[in-house]
């Protein structure tokens, strides 16, 4: 399958059961802890678990003419392609994301006994024990695993977005007073 049709599937079968409550933070880097959940290829029936978190370097919206810089999602294994030509297909479809770097770090990959449903409601159900309103729940075809959880990034900057503009303002505001 080509990068295309992995963006489509993805696209179509990523959902976004539990997102980060806070906006991201306008001035410094933010931690997105993620638990990503999708069907195991090898072991049917049961689920892959991906834990691990992207940290944002300074999500700002007022950027220099840089490109994205995307780290740790593993291109070139997975896709057989370099991270200039992720970065090339995203902004060819539109898609541009406000901050020059972007690093995710799994902390661990793991089999779940049992099918994506009954993973879902014990993950889902563990983050509203522990009351856990950073961590966000991600389902997702694994064979595509990095654009679901590059979907939930800029879900989560579209949402921060209104918030970061009055910030950014204020700044300004500030600094001219």
């Amino acid at each position: 399958m080509d990068i295309e049709a992995k963006w489509e599937k993805a696209l179509n079968k990523t959902e976004i059961l539990r997102g980060r409550l806070r906006e991201l933070l306008t001035f410094e880097p933010t931690d997105l802890p993620y638990i990503f959940l999708g069907e195991s290829a090898v072991n049917v029936g049961d689920t892959i678990v991906r834990k691990g978190k992207i940290i944002v370097d300074k999500p700002l919206l007022v950027l220099p003419p840089h490109y994205p810089q995307f780290e740790g999602f593993d291109f070139q294994k997975d896709f057989e392609t370099n991270e200039e030509r992720i970065r090339t297909f995203l902004l060819l479809r539109g898609l541009s994301f406000p901050s020059l770097k972007y690093t995710n770090e799994i902390s661990s990959l793991g089999i779940q006994e049992g099918g994506l449903e009954k993973a879902s409601k014990k993950f889902s159900l563990g983050l509203e024990r522990k009351e856990d309103v950073q961590t966000g729940l991600i389902l997702g075809p694994e064979d595509c695993w990095q654009f679901s959880v590059i979907i939930y990034t800029g879900s989560l900057m579209l949402k921060s977005a209104s918030g970061d503009i009055k910030r950014i303002l204020e700044k300004f505001r500030k600094r001219d007073r």
